[in-house]
Formats: C-alpha cells, sequence, structure tokens
C-alpha cells in the first residue's frame, strides 16, 4: 500500500469557547468587511484579521509582527481554522487525515528541546524558551501545497531559520541540514506502525534553509501550535511539498552528505529529495497541475492551477538555476 506524506495539522479540542453559531456570524461580518475595503491588499488584509478575531481562542496567545520579507504575505483568503487544525497528515498520529487532531492530545509539548549538532562551530542544545526568544516574531500568511493535489492557506507564526543558523555558524563541511522529529511510541501511537522508517527526517540544502521564507515555525493564527501541527516547533518551506516541513522538531543536524529523508527511504521514485512544487511535473500516479484548495473548492468543482514553485518562483527561483527539475524532483 502506498501511503502520501504531506505532513499536516490539528488539535484536539475538549470544547469550544465560543459557540459556533457566532462564529459563523462573525465570519460572515468579516466578509462583508472585506467587501467593503478600500482595495483589493487592504481586503485581503481585513478578512485575515478579522477571521482571526472571530474564530475562539483555544491555545496559549502568540502574536507575530507583520513580515517584511518578499514573499512572506500572500493576499489569498486564509484557509478556516477548523480545517487547519482538522484536515491533517502527521503520521506519527495516524495515517487517516482526522487521526491527527483524535490522538495528539498524547503529545507533550513541554519540557522541549532541539539539539543543533554537526558540522557546525558553536553546537547547542537549545530549550524551546531559548529558541521562542531567539529573534522577534513575524506572522507570514503563505500558501501550502499537498502533493496529494490539495492546498492551503495558512498565518504561520515564527521567525526565519537562517536566524538560528548565523547563531551557529556552519562549517565548511555544512552542505544540508538535517530535521528530525520526535519519535516517541507513549506519545505518539502511531510510531508504532512500520508505515515509514521512524524518526521521520527531513532535509534541505543549506542554501535553502538560508532562504528568509524557510520559517522555523512555532504558531498559527496568532497562538501556539496546535499538537497536530507539529508543536511546539516545525518547519515551514512554502515553495516545496508540505512534506518537507517537518513538524514536532527535536534535532537539527548540519551535514556534508544529502540526508536520506523519510520518504526518500519509503519510495525515492515517488517522493524525490528536492519536491519543490511544480505542476509541470507529475506524480507517478497523478497529475500535479491542478489543486483543491480545503474550504473552498468542493470535490466537484474546477481546480485551480498550480503555481510554480507554489507561487515563490519570484523569491526562490534563483536557488534551482541551471538544474534539470524532471531529474532533481
Amino acid at each position: 500500500m502506498h501511503f502520501h506524506p504531506d505532513r499536516g495539522f490539528a488539535h484536539p479540542v475538549a470544547s469550544e469557547i465560543t459557540p459556533r453559531a457566532v462564529y459563523e456570524e462573525r465570519r460572515a461580518l468579516l466578509k462583508r468587511i472585506a467587501l467593503g475595503a478600500a482595495g483589493s491588499a487592504l481586503a485581503g488584509w481585513a478578512a485575515r484579521d478579522a477571521l482571526a478575531q472571530a474564530r475562539p481562542g483555544r491555545l496559549a496567545p502568540l502574536p507575530g509582527a507583520r513580515s517584511g520579507v518578499a514573499g512572506a504575505l500572500t493576499m489569498e483568503k486564509p484557509t478556516a481554522y477548523d480545517d487547519v487544525t482538522g484536515y491533517n497528515n502527521f503520521y506519527e498520529f495516524g495515517t487517516d487525515k482526522s487521526d491527527p487532531a483524535r490522538y495528539a492530545g498524547t503529545l507533550k509539548p513541554r519540557p522541549w528541546t532541539v539539539a543543533v549538532e554537526g558540522a557546525v562551530a558553536k553546537p547547542k542544545v537549545y530549550d524551546l524558551d531559548e529558541l521562542l526568544k531567539l529573534a522577534p516574531m513575524e506572522e507570514r500568511l503563505y500558501r501550502l501545497r499537498c502533493v496529494e493535489g490539495w492546498s492551503m492557506v495558512i498565518p504561520w507564526v515564527g521567525y526565519s531559520l537562517a536566524e538560528l543558523i548565523r547563531r551557529v555558524e556552519p562549517t565548511g563541511n555544512a552542505k544540508y541540514v538535517e530535521f528530525v522529529t520526535l519519535a516517541d511510541k507513549t506519545q505518539m501511537p502511531g510510531v508504532r506502525s512500520s508505515v515509514l522508517d521512524w524518526p521521520y527526517v527531513e532535509g534541505l540544502r543549506l542554501d535553502e534553509a538560508m532562504h528568509p521564507l524557510a520559517l522555523l515555525t512555532f504558531g498559527l493564527y496568532g497562538e501556539v501550535l496546535p499538537n497536530q501541527n507539529g508543536a511546539p516547533v516545525r518547519m515551514v518551506v512554502p515553495w516545496k511539498y508540505g512534506f518537507k516541513s517537518g513538524k514536532s522538531i527535536v534535532k537539527i543536524r548540519f551535514v556534508e552528505k544529502e540526508p536520506r529523508t523519510a520518504w526518500v527511504k519509503a519510495a525515492a521514485q515517488e517522493y524525490g529529495f528536492y519536491s519543490n512544487v511544480n505542476p509541470n511535473v507529475d506524480h507517478p500516479r497523478w497529475s500535479q497541475a491542478t489543486e483543491r484548495r480545503i474550504g473552498e473548492d468542493g470535490l466537484f468543482q474546477k481546480k485551480r492551477p498550480t503555481l510554480m514553485f507554489n507561487g515563490y518562483e519570484a523569491q526562490v527561483g534563483q536557488l534551482y538555476a541551471g538544474m534539470d527539475l524532471k531529474k532533481h524532483y
């Protein structure tokens, strides 16, 4: 059996603080506010801000300043919080989309440490609180494209991974960065299965990891990450398929050779190391030319076209100049 990656989102919620009817009424209000805004850009931000205020608070707040990084703030409509946190891939908690929301309550995001090691001058084990204070938090409104052919738009909170990389000072032997996810059978029931070779490992070339859009992520929708979305710290690499963004990270290694990532080990002919979003390179079993936006595009509606590098070509295209992207998929 083939399982499809894209490591997604969700956290079990015991109760709704605000009744659903109030939530829906406020969403209708934000739509009217957005339609009446002076311009499309202002409308997009009005909708984003109003939706963030309208939905029920669930987790500890984690605000971020509006990012000034080029490409960090798409003007597309954010995907509803319930979809972002309820429709996920996180195989450590099961392979069904609803499994992370159902089972991730067993994850203990505190205390938490991340070991940074390998080819660096200043290796260190960081406590979560140290990482939270390492650089100012920013909100990044990114598109997310799953290799399975669906997409979302998510307001993440974090800072560029480059902030951490500069502090640990990679040596000349550091060519790649490897991210290792927690693999604890007592907290993650899915780790008892053989669907993947645990722990989950992902990786980037060093120049990819240094790109300002590569986000070390601690929150979404102005709150700390829900467990099912990769609490307490994850990567978000918006120009790549979602499974490239490792969750619940416990180790970051700087290495000389290309890491053997979880999906390369599982099915290298289907999920390559780079896995850049590319509408011109199909998955062996389906087209990547179009996508379905969760919460907006129904199963029987016309799909939207997929953008090269998920719409971030102007920002990241130069990283792959001269590469055969059909070979380096």
